[in-house]
């Protein structure tokens, strides 16, 4: 067995078995082939002898290379998840990655945007792109991220047979977890002036989203656009295409949305994932009140 097919067993075990993003599947590879291509590995039995020293090595090694903290624990991820899937592959009995723990990271709030930047960004796009078609496209987009919560990857993963849009619809997020999602009609409005505008024919099985080409539209494209709305307007940074879903969930928070329903919109595994967004909340709330009440102390 050679390195890359070594690589091309743990791409097909991401996308078909664990269905894993796009995103996550390219950077599992990377990951994997730095390691292999660094040792010279070129089988699952080499793989699955790696301990959590020879772990330790690269990552130091890694880290040398100038790497962050949440980029070396990214990568550990990803590593031990390789060689416990090498593990199962040559039949281990205890197929467990081993034992590491990752650097510790200072986890950070997620900054949402407020309504009118994500008004005044979906106009701007709308506005300024290079095909009006294409701003209808990317205005569609941003709507669904912003209006419904969904992960970049979850929009651009609609198809052809979704539309004409209702008040609702399913979506499947991480781990192929299905849910409903709420469809606002701005939204649909959104969709619907997309669709009359794209210059490709659309089919049930494909993509909705099209890119210039006349395929499949890439997550990169959006980020390209929202960058350059950012940086029109103003913006910092984090003023991502994800920050869209963040402000959907504490804007949904602030409006009284229990914990569970919004997890559920979400698509969260776990609760404490939406948990952090009751922190962004009070955030939110205490900088409200540090700026509007006369007697509140600036600091």
């Amino acid at each position: 067995m050679s390195r890359a097919d070594l690589l091309e067993a743990w791409r097909a075990h991401l996308t078909d078995n664990q269905r894993r993003s796009p995103h996550t599947v390219r950077a599992y590879i990377a990951a994997a082939g730095r390691l292999a291509t660094s040792r010279g590995l070129v089988s699952f039995g080499e793989i699955a002898a790696l301990e959590a020293h020879d772990l330790r090595a690269h990552l130091a090694a890694r880290r040398a290379e100038g790497i962050a903290n949440s980029s070396a624990a990214r990568e550990l991820s990803a590593l031990k998840a390789f060689i416990a899937f090498a593990r199962s592959e040559t039949g281990d009995p205890d197929p467990a990655a081993p034992r590491l723990r990752g650097p510790r990271l200072k986890k950070g709030l997620p900054r949402p945007i407020t309504p009118d930047e994500a008004v005044n960004i979906t106009d701007l796009i709308d506005g300024t792109a290079a095909e009006d078609w294409i701003g209808a496209r990317d205005r569609a987009v941003l709507l669904l991220m912003y209006g419904s919560g969904l992960r970049i990857a979850e929009a651009l993963s609609i198809q052809g047979r979704d539309v004409p849009m209702g008040d609702t619809l399913q979506v499947t997020g991480k781990g192929g977890k299905q849910r409903i999602v709420p469809i606002l009609p701005i939204t649909s409005q959104a969709v619907s002036e997309y669709i009359d505008a794209c210059p490709y024919p659309l089919s049930a099985r494909e993509a909705l989203f099209r890119g210039a080409k006349g395929g499949a539209l890439s997550p990169g494209m959006v980020q390209k656009a929202m960058a350059k709305a950012r940086r029109a307007l103003g913006l910092p940074d984090t003023a991502t295409p994800h920050a869209l879903r963040h402000s959907f969930a504490t804007h949904l928070l602030s409006a009284g949305a229990d914990l569970r329903s919004l997890q559920e919109l979400l698509g969260h595994a776990s609760l404490g994932s939406t948990q952090i967004y009751t922190k962004v909340d009070a955030a939110s709330l205490l900088e409200n009140y540090r700026s509007a009440h006369p007697r509140a102390k600036k600091s």
